[in-house]
């Protein structure tokens, strides 16, 4: 990250501050709906209109979610580690550097801490390959221009579907949401092209 005067603020410092109070709202989320869960952390967390900190608040909404649903077990180490790998890729630029938005990884990380995925294992890494695969799809159904709380939530979208086919958890993700940070977009927002912009009544 760079100011105007050409000052810099390395990844592990920048967003320091919002990664502990991103943590802290995930750990004390309740409900089952990860759609509602993040809409409530982007609210309180007051996060940039556009930045990897969105990738955490994916991940943690949706594996606290998990969590709050009970089916299986997800232990708050487990929410921890996803989120830290997803902090070793999803850093400043990321999307424009690579083609990838960080919410892609973040939820691939969640679903690999879930399986147990690893470069040994066949079906886990696979599950979690085309997890990604996926969401990346739905992501890239969205730009033009990008907006990281539209990637949010469309990704919870998706990674209900996806949970309900590969870990045979059902999480309800029905929300209206109604963005109110339009007209913070600095490259300008999709306006109506946007399913979670406030409908005119």
């Amino acid at each position: 990250m760079y100011c105007e005067k050409g000052h810099y603020v390395c990844d592990s410092c920048h967003g320091e501050n919002d990664f502990k109070t991103v943590l802290e709202l995930i750990f004390s989320s309740k409900g089952e709906n990860p759609l509602i869960i993040a809409e409530k952390i982007v609210a309180e967390s007051h996060v940039p209109m556009l930045g990897c900190e969105h990738a955490w608040i994916a991940a943690g909404s949706f594996l606290v979610a998990i969590k709050n649903n009970g089916t299986i077990s997800v232990s708050d180490e487990q929410i921890r580690e996803a989120l830290n790998r997803t902090r070793r890729q999803a850093i400043g630029a990321y999307c424009g550097l690579t083609g990838v938005c960080g919410i892609a990884p973040a939820i691939g990380a969640s679903f690999s801490v879930i399986l147990g995925a690893a470069c040994p294992k066949d079906r886990e890494t696979a599950t979690t390959m085309k997890v990604v695969s996926k969401i990346i799809e739905a992501i890239a159904n969205e730009a033009g221009p990008c907006c990281c709380k539209n990637f949010v939530y469309t990704a919870l979208s998706e990674s209900c579907i996806l949970a309900k086919e590969y870990l045979k958890i059902e999480l309800p993700c029905e929300c209206e949401i109604a963005c109110s940070d339009s007209e913070r977009h600095p490259h300008g927002c999709r306006k109506e092209r946007c399913k979670y912009y406030p409908k005119l009544t």
